[in-house]
């Protein structure tokens, strides 16, 4: 791993479970000694520094609080090592407190508030000593869903008002993409891409990324050639497809590769009208449906190829064994090299 965060910027590293994302925060907060390589923090290397003097601010999974201190000592735990006198912890205690927007609830103790509120105190606790760098370690894992979308609100909003560097670990594709300036697509303990949440995902870099973020299709396509600023890919049963360069991941003719299409770019019509310069329509086939209330994941026999359409819901979803027609727009499609398993 190489990589360069900017001051003031909201960095997540995203992948599946094992992929080493906390056991990079945990080197960077000092936990863990890498093997080699070199941790730097504002152009100074703390890869020899110790925890307490890299002045990091750490909020994790199950937030840590001490069950018998109150919420004003827990917020002020990191201050009193610092040499920060008395008035000036309750000051700093008071606005963490406010910022997290839970003011009056410092005489109590962390058994007598919700999760959420917990979730908030561990923030406060990570903000009051002002530090370098905010490291967070799913901390919204716990919650339940509706808190959860919440809180990633309040989390974003708390850290553009403090302009604060943080690194936050997530195997959640909705929060990274929600919440970044920049994300880290980990596996197997490598990046894989590094790039604004839009460009990640409009642009994978390798079918891997392609599948871990959102609903893709990969379907296996060779590439035939080049058509002006397109790179034209074969596809069995579907035929000759036109995807802009700059989307063909470097493919050259004869390679092997994967075409992806997003689910919620294949559009799904029962009764076909004209179709629009540059889409392709084939006839297709719903195999089954997973209705998700607004909208519906059908899964569909498309030209031989099992693969899913995310749609909106009109009036009524389509049912299993509905004959239609898939249309997909081949300028949001993208050529990757064929999937790799490490």
């Amino acid at each position: 791993m190489d990589i360069s965060i900017e001051e003031g910027a909201f960095v997540t590293l995203l992948g599946p479970s094992g992929c080493g994302k906390t056991t990079t925060l945990r080197m960077i907060a000092g936990l863990l000694s890498p093997s080699q390589g070199d941790i730097r923090i504002k152009g100074r290397s703390v890869t020899a520094t110790p925890i307490h003097k890299r002045n990091l601010g750490l909020v994790f999974q199950n937030y840590a609080l001490f069950p018998h201190k109150t919420i004003f000592d827990n917020v002020a735990f990191g201050l009193k090592y610092r040499d920060v006198g008395r008035r000036e912890i309750t000051d700093r205690v008071q606005k963490a407190l406010d910022l997290v927007q839970l003011p009056g609830v410092g005489d109590r103790h962390p058994a007598q508030l919700s999760g959420g509120q917990q979730q908030r105190i561990a923030l406060a606790r990570a903000i009051v000593i002002e530090p370098d760098v905010l490291l967070l370690d799913e901390p919204l894992s716990a919650l339940d869903a509706n808190l959860r979308e919440d809180m990633r609100v309040e989390l974003k909003r708390i850290q553009e008002q403090l302009g604060i560097t943080t690194i936050f670990v997530t195997h959640d594709q909705s929060e990274a993409l929600a919440m970044s300036d920049k994300v880290v697509v980990m596996r197997s303990g490598h990046v894989e891409q590094v790039g604004a949440p839009e460009d990640v995902y409009v642009n994978p870099a390798s079918a891997f990324v392609a599948r871990f973020l959102g609903n893709a299709n990969l379907i296996p396509a060779t590439v035939k050639g080049r058509d002006g600023d397109h790179v034209i890919a074969e596809v069995a049963g579907v035929g000759s497809v036109p995807v802009p360069a700059l989307r063909a991941a470097k493919l050259q003719p004869g390679d092997a590769a994967a075409l992806v299409v997003r689910a919620e770019r294949l559009q799904l019509v029962e009764q076909p009208g004209d179709v629009p310069e540059g889409m392709i329509a084939r006839k297709a086939t719903v195999t089954a449906v997973d209705y998700q209330g607004q909208a519906a994941r059908y899964f569909i026999d498309f030209c031989g190829h099992s693969i899913q359409a995310l749609n909106p819901i009109g009036t009524a979803p389509l049912r299993a064994g509905a004959r239609v027609t898939a249309v997909l727009d081949s300028n949001h499609c993208v050529l990757v090299p064929p999937e790799k398993h490490p």
